[in-house]
């Protein structure tokens, strides 16, 4: 896709499943694509009105013809057009094209891809952080991200070959919170001195020299870790905790999923700073 394919500042109508322009937003599906152009597609009025209230506005909105009238709609486009983004109306099937549904929602928006450094963090902007390692499921990192949003966290910071933040699914599944939570990709060895770089308390669920997950120490910064849906977490990753905190399973798994088990150990670290003014 080339930039010179989305001209912000217009309104128009398109019709035809081969405008170039349709072509440029439906490669947006493609991650090869989408890295190369550093811009993703979101879908649905919730999630737009979610990243205009965070004050991210689409480049590009795209809105079906002959939609139902709703105010927040009709917020979101003078929000666009007033940022001198571009507003395209087309029927059904072009928005099905662009978005990969047969049932597309009637809104999407193409935004561009946020700086996703470690230099972006203020540590010390929200009591806890979360760490995934090796991710790998788009469902899981998107509900990390719903996760961090729901118990005030200043972000998600994804360790060495995560899935992609701004894919489609990992975008749909965090349910707007990719445009309230800071994301940060980083390798192991760029992360841990950043981190012992200033404060800041590394934790993360293990059975080795493990306390019980309720009423552990935990302090303000916490970086809550977890690891791969499959492997974990490598040994060497977790000797480097500050913390390791274990959950008891009481039936005949021996684990949790890897966004479950982060949300579980997210409110109790809430839970526990919330208790003493942390």
């Amino acid at each position: 896709m080339n930039s010179s394919d989305i001209r912000p500042g217009a309104r128009r109508s398109i019709t035809g499943l081969s405008n170039p322009t349709v072509k440029a937003l439906r490669a947006l599906r493609d991650s090869r694509l989408r890295k190369r152009e550093r811009r993703f597609l979101a879908e649905g009025l919730r999630l737009l009105t979610d990243a205009r209230e965070s004050g991210v506005l689409p480049q590009t909105l795209v809105m079906a013809e002959g939609r139902d009238t709703h105010p927040l709609l009709a917020t979101l486009e003078q929000a666009v057009q007033a940022a001198g983004g571009e507003v395209l109306e087309v029927n059904e099937a072009v928005l099905a094209k662009i978005t990969g549904k047969d049932n597309p929602q009637a809104v999407a928006g193409v935004f561009d891809e946020f700086d996703t450094s470690l230099a972006r963090i203020d540590r010390t902007a929200a009591p806890i952080w979360l760490v995934a390692q090796a991710l790998r499921d788009p469902g899981n990192l998107g509900t990390m991200l719903r996760t961090g949003d729901a118990v005030g966290a200043g972000g998600l910071i994804l360790i060495d070959d995560c899935a992609d933040p701004f894919s489609v699914e990992a975008v749909r599944a965090s349910m707007g919170a990719i445009f309230t939570q800071t994301v940060v990709r980083a390798r192991w060895d760029e992360f841990l001195p950043w981190l012992r770089g200033g404060s800041g308390q590394l934790v993360a669920a293990s059975l080795r020299d493990a306390v019980p997950y309720r009423g552990a120490p935990y302090q303000a910064p916490c970086f809550l870790m977890v690891g791969n849906e499959s492997r974990g977490l490598p040994e060497d990753y977790e000797l480097a905790c500050d913390l390791r905190v274990t959950m008891p399973m009481r039936g005949r798994a021996d684990s949790l999923n890897a966004a479950v088990a982060g949300a579980v150990l997210a409110y109790e670290v809430l839970a526990t700073l919330d208790g003493r003014g942390g």
